[in-house]
């Protein structure tokens, strides 16, 4: 089957994720680009808000060192998604948009360089909860947010390869095929 299927069909993108794993441990790296068959992957009804919601999740259990205003907003964002299972109901549409709009006011601040105006990030993984939120809530809508969440995830910066995806991306690449694998099998409702 191609990797377009439909939802409640197997797909091979997630064999796709799993060379890309064995390609970093054959080369130390590989582009991130690789991971655009996500794409096809989040095409179906429904994958784009789970991923997002599965996305999110992972990022809040990612708590690192924090302000005071941070690490209260890190623990948000676990209480919120940590019950999420794959493929059940999500949180609260309105909990979410609440997090999700204070997500946006905490890290507000842009600054004007060269010819672009740019976000100020100060805490990566609450972007990723952010972004993941917003595919949950359907305000990025297209496959093509949800490769660039997972890229913004599971790239690693390496003096040798620059941004790619490399030896610390390979557990996340794992954690994403067996999300990949349990939710069509929630599809297929196998699970």
């Amino acid at each position: 089957m191609n990797g377009g299927a439909v939802a409640g069909m197997r797909t091979s993108v997630p064999e796709k994720i799993i060379k890309i794993i064995n390609e970093i441990d054959a080369k130390g790296n590989a582009k991130l680009t690789r991971l655009t068959v996500l794409k096809k992957w989040l095409e179906p009804p429904g994958r784009l808000p789970a991923f997002g919601l599965w996305m999110a999740a992972c990022a809040a259990s990612r708590k690192r060192e924090a302000t005071e205003t941070a690490g209260k907003l890190f623990d948000e964002a676990h209480a919120l998604l940590a019950a999420y299972e794959i493929g059940a109901p999500g949180p609260s549409r309105f909990a979410a948009e609440d997090l999700y709009k204070r997500l946006q006011r905490f890290q507000s601040e842009y600054q004007n360089r060269n010819w672009a105006t740019v976000r100020i990030i100060r805490h990566w993984d609450l972007l990723l909860v952010e972004e993941g939120l917003a595919l949950y809530l359907r305000h990025h809508a297209s496959p093509s947010h949800g490769y660039k969440l997972a890229a913004d995830y599971c790239q690693h910066h390496d003096l040798h390869y620059g941004n790619s995806l490399s030896g610390p991306s390979r557990l996340k690449l794992e954690e994403m095929v067996r999300f990949m694998f349990a939710l069509e099998a929630v599809e297929n409702g196998v699970a």
